[in-house]
């Protein structure tokens, strides 16, 4: 991996040297581990005597929907506890008699609900999270289920609070308990931070109310609006944890989620529509889906990839957002990064036993 690493951290340092980003830290790797990892640049350019480190803490936005949302229904799946292609007003009385009760969990995962784009929460619904559940589970949809697929950050929320109503368990101990601890992911939380992890984690964009980088809150609105834990965002992670993660992705174990979750999530389940969608994973882009890269993207600026075919992953971990949301440096870098480190055509590596 030498020469690739070389090749990884030129790319990552030209992020830092054109203001795309502050820092960078990232890994490569198996079933069995890492293989490669490496951290440029600085947490925070107001601190030069403040390095990126691996163990920094990073606000990974809607990398929410996948260690927490996406996760956590696949255990309620495989428990029999949910029916993917069950309409939701069957079964749950909450969303009975509004649009929602035609959809079923496979279009929220699918974004293909026909949920309205924008959150909107706070103009919408107001403040009280009990008003802005109501709101959103009694919200009229933008199509008919099953027509179009539209990302929206709904599809998630509403799917959190589905997991909340299945297990009788509020999303943040409902992930904990059923994912992160069992993997061993140990820094894994949501927010707000205490101070001691805060001061490790890397801040993001400038807030005006509090004037100063947000760090250790989250960057994401509704995920503030709603003390910190929903489905959309909220979730702060570290670069071993999510190694953990993906790791049990490439070899389950019966600590979490099990390989027929993951072998259905990273398939096209959206037909002939466009763009082509897994179960909240989706194609990288730049490949096609039998080329089999995976991938899912946080705001703030971090990414995960995973191939089962290649026995591989990677993580992508930056604070982009602490200069500006122009997302298309971002996005050249995070395709060099993909296409240098999930090679096409490389064989599948042994798996653990």
């Amino acid at each position: 991996m030498t020469h690739t690493t070389d090749r990884i951290e030129d790319l990552l340092q030209t992020g830092v040297r054109d203001e795309v980003y502050p820092g960078a830290v990232w890994a490569v790797g198996n079933a069995d581990g890492i293989e490669a990892s490496g951290a440029v640049g600085l947490l925070d350019p107001d601190h030069p005597d403040e390095p990126m480190r691996l163990d920094t803490v990073f606000d990974v936005a809607s990398l929410t929907k996948i260690l927490a949302v996406w996760s956590t229904i696949g255990t309620l799946v495989e428990e029999g506890k949910l029916q993917l292609h069950t309409p939701l007003g069957t079964f749950w009385d909450k969303v009975a008699g509004h649009p929602l009760a035609r959809a079923t969990a496979h279009h929220l995962l699918t974004h293909t609900a026909g949920l309205p784009l924008r959150a909107n929460l706070r103009n919408l619904y107001g403040t009280d999270p009990q008003d802005i559940r109501d709101g959103v589970l009694h919200e009229a949809l933008l199509r008919p289920p099953g027509e179009a697929v539209e990302y929206t950050d709904r599809a998630a929320l509403v799917l959190g609070y589905l997991a909340e109503h299945l297990s009788g368990q509020p999303l943040d101990r409902l992930a904990t308990d059923r994912v992160w601890n069992p993997l061993g992911m140990t820094q894994t939380c949501f927010g707000p931070l205490p101070d001691a992890e805060a001061a490790r984690c890397a801040p993001t964009e400038y807030d005006e109310t509090t004037g100063t980088h947000l760090k250790g809150t989250a960057h994401d609105f509704s995920a503030r609006l709603l003390d910190g834990v929903c489905g959309i965002a909220g979730t702060f992670s570290v670069l071993d944890d999510l190694a953990r993660f993906l790791r049990h992705m490439l070899a389950p174990t019966q600590a979490a989620f099990g390989p027929a979750w993951i072998k259905e999530s990273l398939r096209v389940q959206t037909g002939d529509l466009t763009p082509a969608r897994g179960l909240f994973w989706h194609p990288a882009p730049g490949t096609d889906p039998t080329e089999d890269i995976w991938v899912h993207y946080g705001f703030t600026g971090t990414g995960m990839w995973i191939s089962q075919t290649r026995g591989r992953w990677a993580v992508l971990l930056t604070n982009k957002l602490h200069f500006n949301r122009d997302r298309e440096p971002l996005t050249v870098i995070r395709n060099a990064f993909r296409a240098a480190l999930m090679l096409p055509g490389e064989p599948n590596p042994p798996r653990r036993s």
